[in-house]
């Protein structure tokens, strides 16, 4: 018997709290609910719940700062939950392990694909090695990259920025991520490195170089290795 995936949905306006566990349960999953910071870590930590989704905005411990200390413990996928649609606003939660974020005021079927999402990216890290794009294939486990089913020749730097990008496909990785991942911490601010190099891989990979549908680019945050629909598409 499959059991349904259980959530954490963290908000400190009731009204809120009582929509998102109406609507994601109606769509099949379990839902528990706490409505400060402090208990969503204690919850996550005696649940251990399948994702969690957080608001951001919380007097008392802020949803960043909750969203801090469960890393520090745990690597459950967090789902930022706010009402703010700045480009920093997401940026500073993608640096801190954000898997995604949904602003406010949502689509309720958007929330749902969007957890759905989010865990099937979770599961195919944990079971599928191979990510697709296209006629693009990275066997993550082998370290073996082909275009068309034939083989692609990759240098070591190459290679590395691609495996963090694909492993981690249909996720923003941020500029500032890749760069202190793949050449260290010294280059965290060296962005035209970073885009030398993906300009490298497109050329590599892409039908179109100059119209790249592999590794997108986020403008001014990062880039993300776009995977098959089928990957990504509604469960």
């Amino acid at each position: 018997m499959t059991i349904d995936p259980l959530l954490l949905v963290v908000d400190d306006e009731a009204g809120i709290l009582r929509l998102m566990k109406l609507e994601l349960s109606a769509q099949g999953f379990r839902v528990i609910t706490a409505s400060d910071g402090d208990l969503a870590i204690t919850m996550a930590e005696e649940h251990r719940p399948d994702a969690i989704l957080l608001d951001v905005m919380m007097p008392g411990i802020s949803g960043l700062e909750v969203m801090r200390r469960l890393r520090e413990r745990s690597n459950v996928p967090v789902l930022l939950v706010t009402a703010k649609d700045k480009d920093t606003d997401k940026v500073r939660g993608l640096e801190l392990g954000a898997d995604d974020y949904i602003v406010k005021p949502f689509n309720p079927d958007e929330l749902g694909a969007r957890v759905r999402a989010v865990l099937r990216r979770v599961l195919a890290q944990d079971v599928e090695r191979v990510v697709k794009a296209g006629d693009v294939e990275i066997d993550l486990t082998r370290r073996l990259v082909k275009r068309g089913g034939e083989p692609v020749a990759l240098t070591r730097t190459e290679w590395l920025l691609l495996q963090h990008l694909a492993a981690n496909a249909g996720k923003v990785m941020l500029n500032t991520e890749l760069l202190t991942k793949v050449w260290g911490p010294e280059y965290r601010d060296d962005l035209q490195y970073l885009r030398v190099w993906v300009s490298r891989l497109r050329a590599k990979l892409e039908e179109t170089p100059s119209t790249p549908q592999v590794i997108r680019t986020l403008q001014g945050i990062g880039y993300m290795f776009e995977a098959e629909p089928a990957d990504v598409a509604d469960a």
